[in-house]
């Protein structure tokens, strides 16, 4: 590379491009987090499902999304993110409108029929995972081309956890508190609502959005500069590999550390996806107004966490000079005091308490958010879209697993209370938190064991990391 002196004032191309992965991010667990509302409604009348049902319908998004995680990855090192983005969002947000139109049948259903509803609504699910599995490679990515590795990882969590978990806050807010609770609107029309939100969202960011400054006309050379951290970027030789080869991820024993951190780590995360807002409903007695606002807390933590722990990471390998444990560093000590956190929900008597307590563990605990994004970029260079969603792929297997544990888990430890001729159906949390409060320690014990130093595009001859 060469080093070039441009006095031209920089463009601003790339805060364009971050607005818009910040949207796409949020967008993406807006909609993802609406479950929390749409789960307990499915175990009311007419539908009556178990937890178990919900759970298992819960579930199918992780099937393709863990399925479709690593081609997502590797078609996006290899064509870029735009097009696969856009797509995305359109395919997800029709998914999310199919599931509300299904359920529009009011009528009773019986065990017999139960079927008829059940089976669409499965595919729907399976739908909405598969659109959504490449988006996180796809803005990973994006980050990597977009921004210079000096103050990457701030941007990176202010993406993946403060917009991310931003819209999982906002979720529960708008979904139940505002569209439902305030408008009087049907779980089912506001869905609908949701959904016509992603499909507008999804022409303003094909419009704006580009698959990297070289690529753009937009972006001038005195911004180009910046990205690539003061010399001009050099066009990829065509010998260089498309695509990771995989010798490289299955031989590292960083990446086998990696892969059962995020299998600990987003197999915790599914139950503050699906089983938060049915928490206080069921356990805490809460309406659905104060459902939606105590659900919120918690994600409202991830998103501030995720931005502190971008911070962290960045103040910590500036201060130490010592990339490998800083990251470390931030992922084991977020864990650590997250688990804590949620051992600590179990002993509170209001709801409100539970709700603060919940808040500190995803605020603690997420964290390690950035430094996820943050280590995909070290270990993968220019394959890092691969190198995330092989890590994504783990998380989501842990994401097919854990809520049938959890509803087998709830449904074990519930009972049936019989006063007069009414019969109530009490469920015991306590285990639930006890098993997350595991999973996030098993989580920062596997971060101590990450090196992120061990750059896999290193390997690959004549590539660049």
């Amino acid at each position: 590379m060469q080093s070039v002196e441009v006095a031209v004032r920089p463009t601003g191309v790339r805060w364009l491009i971050f607005a818009l992965a910040c949207g796409a991010s949020f967008l993406l667990y807006l909609h993802r987090y609406t479950w929390n509302i749409i789960s307990p409604k499915l175990q009311e009348a007419p539908y009556h499902l178990a937890h178990t049902q919900t759970e298992f319908l819960f579930s199918l998004f992780y099937y393709t999304y863990a399925l479709l995680q690593i081609p997502s990855g590797m078609f996006i090192d290899r064509w870029g993110p735009r097009w696969f983005l856009t797509w995305s969002i359109v395919c997800w947000s029709f998914a999310l409108a199919l599931l509300a139109a299904i359920f529009l049948r009011q009528t009773p259903v019986g065990e017999s029929s139960l079927w008829i509803i059940l089976v669409p609504a499965a595919i729907s699910r399976l739908l909405f995972g598969a659109a959504q599995a490449g988006c996180y490679p796809a803005l990973t990515k994006a980050s990597k081309v977009w921004f210079a590795p000096q103050g990457r990882t701030a941007l990176q969590g202010l993406i993946a956890s403060t917009a991310g978990r931003s819209g999982a806050a906002m979720s529960s807010i708008i979904f139940a508190t505002l569209l439902i609770g305030w408008l009087g609107l049907t779980w089912q029309t506001s869905l609908i609502c949701l959904a016509a939100i992603g499909l507008l969202f999804a022409v303003f960011f094909c419009w704006g959005f580009s698959d990297s400054p070289e690529n753009d006309p937009r972006p001038n050379d005195a911004e180009r500069l910046l990205i690539n951290g003061g010399t001009m970027p050099v066009t990829t030789p065509e010998n260089q590999p498309k695509m990771l080869p995989w010798s490289n991820a299955f031989r590292s024993t960083t990446m086998r550390w990696f892969v059962c951190q995020q299998f600990f780590d987003a197999g915790s995360d599914v139950a503050f996806v699906a089983l938060i807002g049915k928490y206080f409903l069921q356990s805490r007695g809460m309406n659905l107004g104060s459902t939606g606002l105590l659900a919120s807390l918690p994600l409202i933590g991830g998103a501030l966490g995720g931005y502190v722990g971008g911070l962290l990471n960045e103040r910590w390998i500036a201060a130490t000079g010592n990339r490998r444990w800083s990251r470390s560093g931030v992922g084991f000590t977020g864990k650590v005091i997250g688990c804590v956190m949620l051992l600590l929900v179990t002993r509170q008597e209001s709801a409100t308490a539970a709700g603060v307590m919940l808040l500190l563990a995803k605020f603690f605990g997420d964290w390690s958010q950035p430094t996820v994004w943050g280590t995909c970029t070290d270990l993968g260079g220019r394959f890092s879209a691969t190198v995330f969603s092989i890590i994504n792929t783990s998380g989501t297997i842990g994401g097919v697993v854990m809520p049938l544990i959890f509803g087998r888990l709830l449904d074990w430890f519930t009972r049936e209370v019989q006063t007069g001729e009414t019969v109530t159906k009490i469920t015991s949390w306590e285990p639930l938190f006890y098993l997350l409060a595991g999973m996030y320690l098993a989580s920062g014990l596997c971060w101590l064991m990450v090196d992120c130093t061990k750059s896999l595009a290193e390997e690959v001859p004549n590539a660049k990391p």
